[in-house]
């Protein structure tokens, strides 16, 4: 498979979150609705672009006829753990998936949607080790000191948020050893995976 665009990534990973929540592909419109897009005209060209890379298969004369060519089989109440993420690739790509792991939806107290295992000790002094697992919810509303999950470029990230102006977001790291990321929005896209609600450590 040849790699996606960040667009193509959100679309991708919009597919899959639906199946898992209702059992059934999202319609041109619920993508839209999802990603905030303004014409379903805009969904359609990254569906035919991800069909081309061989990431879906699309179905004519059907407004639900999209089906992921790996898709992430999700246990009932199970979530999946997301390891070290491959460049170009979604977060929830198949490939990407570790196990998937039971655990009560409400169990942080806030709805999350899967874990990621950390990788390095960015975050040491937040209390988030390596190999420790955060449970992402995925969403846009983040405000500044929200732990998010960030992608730049093709890199994954865990890092605080700050927004100071409307064309720099910084992320922090919670460990001095690390510094400061600066991305002027003008020229790099950062896209918010979604924020830390939780954590659990397994050994």
């Amino acid at each position: 498979m040849k790699e996606i665009t960040i667009q193509q990534n959100k679309v991708l990973d919009c597919i899959q979150e639906y199946i898992n929540k209702t059992g059934f592909p999202p319609t041109r419109a619920n993508i839209c609705k999802e990603l905030g897009f303004k014409s379903p005209n805009s969904a359609e060209t990254h569906l035919r672009a991800l069909e081309k890379k061989g990431f879906i298969n699309i179905e004519s004369g059907t407004s639900r006829g999209i089906s992921l060519v790996n898709p992430v089989e999700i246990e009932e109440d199970g979530f999946p753990i997301i390891g070290l993420v491959a460049a170009g690739s979604p977060t929830l790509a198949s490939e990407n998936i570790e196990k998937t792991v039971n655990c009560p939806p409400t169990f942080f107290g806030s709805g999350f949607d899967y874990f990621l295992r950390v990788r390095g000790l960015s975050m040491k002094d937040a209390g988030i080790m390596e190999d420790d697992l955060i449970a992402v919810k995925k969403t846009q509303d983040i405000r500044n000191g929200d732990i998010v999950v960030a992608r730049i470029e093709d890199e994954v990230t865990v890092k605080y948020f700050e927004r100071k102006s409307p064309e720099v977001v910084h992320l922090i790291p919670a460990n001095e050893d690390f510094k400061n990321i600066e991305i002027d929005l003008r020229e790099t896209e950062i896209h918010i995976e979604g924020k830390s609600v939780g954590l659990i450590r397994e050994n």
